[in-house]
């Protein structure tokens, strides 16, 4: 099931040139346009689909800098600036609101991990800090159960997937971007060595740059490229219920659920730590680069022997730019959520808040995670490709961190001094510890 989503106006022709080409239509490549077109620059989006069909529309919304990796923190922060001016930019309400947000701990030993993360973080001035567990009972009164503490950070936020990407990419309109949806891009044209156009379905358009934010379709646009991007999808299952009144205003998640307050009075309700991680030929190809991290995070993803297999497998990896692409034969990725992972998350939260037994699922939909192998997304150009920028792999952190993503990869595009240190988000790190490994 698609989330529901607000339309929006978008353009019918492709124009013939443009300084730079975004394709994807998701919080990433919408957040670049609309810095580029608030710098001035003549931008372009492609969206082979819907614009947020996929995972942009399908996540929970938090909006946070606790838990993240070090390196996403600054990015992080200066999201939670942008979203606070997102009403006004747009003229509409993304449901931006700082209600919090608190990671629960069933024992000793997680507190000491949060614990651990932030004394790393502290260097950020982060406003996060470690509960106690009477103050956790005094902050959540609602709950059945006695936590060893949390995680909490008050000037954390949510906001509304189905909305926030709509209404930025409206904006980036109303400052002169063009958008056309239900136009794939096939791949990319080249002059003296660097980036020169895009090849589309309905023709190129030429451009000085490019950015691709395809989401969980990145690596397969790579690949054609001869570009060995690491990147696998997992899939995540949500639901949300109807509006109901009491339980608590920020975003919280326990070891086995999370839950977050939305704009319409109900809640976005998901099973924390029990996304599927399917085999697909892909699995097997990058099994190398992300044993580690399987290892490490095993408990949190669930492996299916089959599911999506075959599926992946009748994927073309190769095409010819004027042959049909893989991304026109399916335009928006719609995986079923898995019903039992959606009735654990409902029976985990009415365990421990059971204000929230008389809450009825409105719907449920599952949504592809494109991520990598240290679980930080690439933001950066492909040294290999003058002219050709990576924005993808945000493994399940981008929609919060989208707008922050997108100002970074418009300076760096625009060869500005970046806002955060980009390293850390490097396409070539990849190379470097494939190297380091051998």
């Amino acid at each position: 099931m698609v989330p529901e989503l607000i339309d929006v106006e978008t353009d019918a022709k492709l124009p013939p040139r443009a300084d730079v080409v975004i394709i994807g239509g998701g919080i990433a490549g919408v957040s670049t346009l609309l810095a580029l077109a608030e710098k001035g620059v003549s931008a372009v989006l492609l969206e082979k689909g819907r614009l947020a069909g996929e995972q942009s529309s399908r996540n929970w919304g938090f909006c946070r800098t606790q838990g993240r990796a070090q390196a996403e923190v600054p990015l992080a922060l200066e999201s939670l600036r942008l979203w606070d001016r997102m009403d006004r930019l747009v003229g509409d309400e993304v449901g931006f609101q700082r209600a919090g947000a608190c990671y629960l701990c069933d024992t000793p030993a997680e507190v000491a991990g949060y614990e651990a993360w932030l004394d790393q973080a502290r260097q950020w001035q982060v406003q996060s800090r470690i509960l106690s567990a009477d103050e956790v009972d005094a902050m959540l009164p609602g709950s059945s159960r006695r936590w060893a503490g949390a995680l909490h950070t008050p000037n954390d936020g949510r906001a509304e997937p189905q909305r926030a990407v709509p209404l930025m990419a409206q904006a980036a309109r109303r400052l002169g971007a063009t958008i056309v949806t239900q136009c794939a891009a096939r791949g990319i044209e080249t002059k003296a060595g660097r980036i020169s156009g895009i090849v589309t379905e309905r023709g190129a358009i030429g451009c000085d740059a490019a950015v691709l934010a395809g989401g969980a379709w990145s690596r397969l646009f790579c690949g054609n490229m001869g570009i060995d991007f690491p990147q696998l999808k997992v899939l995540g299952s949500v639901m949300r219920t109807q509006p109901l009144n009491g339980p608590p205003e920020m975003a919280v998640a326990g070891p086995d659920f999370a839950f977050r307050k939305r704009r319409d009075g109900g809640y976005t309700v998901a099973r924390r730590n029990a996304n599927e991680a399917h085999l697909v030929p892909d699995s097997f190809r990058l099994l190398p680069r992300f044993l580690p991290t399987m290892l490490q995070s095993r408990r949190e993803y669930r492996i299916r022997l089959f599911g999506r297999f075959q599926e992946e497998r009748r994927i073309p990896r190769r095409w010819a730019l004027d042959q049909a692409s893989p991304f026109e034969a399916m335009r928006v990725l719609d995986p079923a959520p898995n019903p039992a992972i959606v009735e654990e998350s409902k029976v985990n939260l009415i365990r421990a808040f059971p204000a929230f037994a008389d809450a009825r699922i409105a719907a449920s939909w599952g949504g592809l995670i494109d991520t990598t192998p240290d679980a930080v997304p690439v933001i950066g150009p492909v040294r290999a490709v003058p002219g050709f920028f990576l924005m993808s792999g945000f493994s399940g952190h981008g929609f919060g961190i989208g707008p922050g993503a997108g100002r970074l990869m418009s300076e760096l595009v625009m060869g500005a001094q970046p806002v955060v240190d980009p390293a850390a988000f490097r396409f070539e790190r990849f190379a470097a510890k494939a190297r380091a490994a051998a």
